[in-house]
């Protein structure tokens, strides 16, 4: 099975909690059955990319990075690449490469569907990242390192958030749900 059907399947598969993201799964689905490079970025404007959210053991702590060129705080995510066999490695793979953690109980189906747009990607101007976003825990006692794609990466306690975007609250609260 190639990435994109992987992926296709995933989505088709998938259980929308709310009306909202129910219509971004459709609209993730459609942009691969119409695109075959959908998943790559040479596909514009849209194109799938994934990530994962990291919470400590307890749950009362998630990891973030300040990306470097959005100048703020999120989950670890980006594109995918040839290697990637499935979504969900996609996902890992960046938590891995961005977080520099090797430890992490993977859950392994999608939490959330987000799609922003982001002005610095592509050289033809704004692109639309369809991100699907997966969650993971790691032990209470790691150490995660900055990555040359992030400014910082640091442990937040619930009670003490950066300002976030609506998504990413939503997102931590999914992933505590799942996961503690």
């Amino acid at each position: 099975m190639t990435l994109h059907a992987d992926a296709l399947a995933v989505l088709r598969g998938w259980r929308a909690p709310d009306a909202a993201e129910e219509a971004l799964r459709r609209r993730y689905v459609t942009h691969l059955e119409s695109t075959p490079d959908g998943m790559w970025r040479s596909s514009y404007p849209d194109h799938i990319t994934a990530g994962t959210l990291v919470l400590d053991a307890t749950g009362e702590r998630v990891l973030l990075n300040l990306h470097r060129k959005a100048g703020r705080w999120f989950h670890f995510g980006g594109h995918c690449e040839d290697a990637d066999a499935t979504l969900a490695a996609v996902a890992l793979r960046e938590a891995h490469e961005e977080s520099g953690l090797r430890e992490l109980a993977f859950h392994p189906e999608p939490v959330q569907l987000d799609l922003h747009t982001v002005p610095f990607c592509g050289e033809r101007g704004d692109v639309n990242h369809l991100d699907v976003r997966y969650v993971a825990a790691t032990p209470a006692d790691a150490t995660a390192v900055v990555s040359d794609e992030s400014l910082a990466v640091r442990w937040w306690p619930l009670d003490g958030l950066p300002e976030l975007e609506p998504a990413m609250h939503a997102l931590i609260a999914r992933a505590r749900a799942v996961l503690c």
